[in-house]
């Protein structure tokens, strides 16, 4: 990884070094200087160069951590509710526990085909990802210039969030692909009065909205944007009545998503539940929160995630509002109407922030430092690269610079906005030796103690079976059966043991079961472990936990002697 950041210092300096930028008066955006022939073809073949190697860096590094990483509990749970015999089967376990659309449970179902492996079950996502991050290249450029374009590249391929999320068995990366693409075919089908461009850019929309409920917001954003534009670009009937009724299949799908499964999930009470606890300080809460306070932390923790690096984050959110005023600015018509003025796509950039931030007013989305707003990574790339080029006082080489040497700090130094985990903690050796140590210490006969979480992660690494049913039991305790093993599992709350209530969780289970005074069991933990685990670890020893062994801090066994 450092090795491709820092050959994309030389490769950015070249490249910008050999082609000045200035601001074009006709149109207000960055174009380039076409001083000669010959220059302009070095240029052109330098920067297609470039392009290829932020192509090749981003698709590496997304492969390499596939290849490198155990799946994490999530990742697992999408593997088994895609594992059903039948495509009907699989279609319904998509509607029990994940708040998310079928689509990716729908295609892992046949994917799968091809193994089950980390790697294998992560490609699709890989793949993705890389190609989210050539679909906005494409759209940048068309909005601006190849420049801007080429730094909007850099920070989406070797962004430390985007590419962990694009390594891992979700829905991400195909949300963020489905949305580029419409964006992108809907500029080509307005700027090209193409009908067929139009209805490319809508079936792209129907693909995100079965991918990931975030796409609403998305969704939203482009027909607001698209109305806009199709008032002042007055594009030819067939290509407006091509995007109504886009429009109207959209209005439908979401219907059918709702009444389907949000409406299930709203009954079950788990928007409320995850508000109230791991996505607490993404939601706004009257009365506790203030609205300036939390609008300006929650913005600055959407900017650290994706970067995963809190200063870092800080200077791009204010390159990305430097960006958005600059666009406002420009008052300045394009010589072609079919294009969007820079007022159009300072709204473009701006909107989805601020429709996610009513959201989170309303408590109907969260907005903050999480995964769960990934999708505006792409809008906040394109406000950062556009705040770069408009920055004149900077001199030709300190822009590429600039750019691989926080890339490289980004990827080297992480710190992201929990809960999460690092790479080096996620490593498959580390699995592999968790596992041999469990068959090689554990008798036959052990009685395994777990959460959601780690039933999950035993279900695919150790078990010959799923551990735990896909809809949430009833009971606080399920005992399964794991080769000659048992493994009883805490399904009381919604994903692991909370520290605060252990004690009694550890009675309550020892009197479910009939387990005497002296019995042993064995507490195995994977995935997102207590963040303060050394308070963690401390508490466990006065129950009973002797030598408790990690294996990286987010992996935890130990035999515990129940009293």
């Amino acid at each position: 990884m450092s090795t491709v950041l820092i050959g994309l210092t030389g490769a950015l300096a070249v490249v910008f070094a050999a082609n000045p930028d200035r601001i074009d008066p006709r149109n207000g955006y960055m174009t380039f200087s076409r001083t000669s022939t010959k220059p302009q073809t070095r240029t052109v073949s330098d920067s297609g160069a470039l392009l290829l190697f932020l192509l090749a860096g981003g698709l590496a590094a997304r492969l390499l951590l596939a290849h490198l990483t155990f799946l994490n509990p999530d990742e697992v749970l999408h593997y088994l509710l895609s594992a059903e015999p039948s495509f009907d089967m699989a279609y319904k376990a998509s509607f029990t526990t994940t708040a998310h659309p079928p689509l990716l449970i729908v295609l892992l179902h046949y994917w799968r085909l091809l193994g089950n492996s980390e790697f294998v079950l992560r490609l699709p996502s890989v793949l993705a990802g890389t190609a989210f991050c050539w679909i906005m290249f494409l759209w940048l450029q068309r909005m601006t210039d190849r420049t801007t374009a080429l730094i909007g590249l850099s920070l989406l391929s070797f962004s430390p969030s985007l590419i962990s999320l694009s390594a891992e068995n979700r829905q991400y990366s195909l949300l963020m692909f489905f949305c580029a693409s419409s964006l992108y075919f809907l500029e080509r089908a307005i700027g090209e009065n193409s009908a067929g461009m139009m209805l490319l850019s809508s079936l792209s929309l129907y693909l995100a909205l079965l991918t990931h409920y975030s796409s609403f917001i998305f969704a939203l954003t482009l027909g607001i944007y698209a109305l806009v534009r199709v008032r002042t670009s007055k594009p030819r009937t067939r290509v407006v009545v091509a995007w109504i009724v886009g429009q109207l299949g959209a209005l439908g799908l979401c219907a059918f998503l709702y009444v389907s499964q949000i409406s299930r999930l709203k009954s079950r009470g788990l928007p409320s539940e995850i508000a109230n606890t791991w996505l607490r300080a993404s939601i706004f809460h009257s009365g506790q929160d203030h609205f300036v306070t939390f609008c300006v932390r929650n913005t600055v923790r959407l900017f650290r995630y994706f970067f995963s690096h809190g200063t870092i984050g800080v200077v791009a959110l204010l390159l990305f509002v430097l960006g958005i005023v600059s666009l406002l600015r420009d008052k300045i018509s394009p010589q072609d109407p079919r294009n969007p003025t820079s007022r159009q796509s300072a709204l473009l950039l701006g909107l989805p922030f601020l429709i996610t931030l009513s959201a989170a007013f309303a408590g109907l989305y969260p907005y903050g430092g999480t995964r769960h707003d990934a999708l505006f990574a792409g809008f906040a790339m394109a406000g950062v690269s556009i705040g770069l080029t408009r920055l004149e006082v900077w001199k030709k080489w300190l822009t590429p610079t600039a750019v691989a040497g926080a890339l490289l700090i980004c990827n080297l130094f992480p710190s992201p906005t929990p809960p999460f985990i690092l790479p080096k903690n996620q490593n498959r050796k580390l699995m592999n030796e968790a596992t041999n140590f469990l068959r090689s210490s554990a008798p036959p006969g052990s009685v395994f103690f777990t959460d959601y979480q780690g039933a999950l992660v035993l279900s695919y690494y150790f078990c010959p079976a799923r551990l735990v049913p896909f809809e949430q039991p009833q009971r606080s305790f399920l005992k399964s059966d794991c080769g000659t093993y048992q493994v009883v599992t805490f399904t009381k709350t919604i994903w692991s043991f909370e520290p605060a209530i252990f004690p009694n969780t550890l009675r309550e289970m020892q009197q479910t079961y009939g387990l005497g005074s002296d019995a042993t069991v064995w507490l195995f933990q994977a995935g997102w472990i207590n963040e303060n685990e050394d308070k963690w670890i401390a508490e466990l020893k006065q129950y009973g936990c002797h030598e408790p062994r990690n294996f990286g801090p987010n992996i935890l066994i130990c035999q515990m002697t129940l009293r």
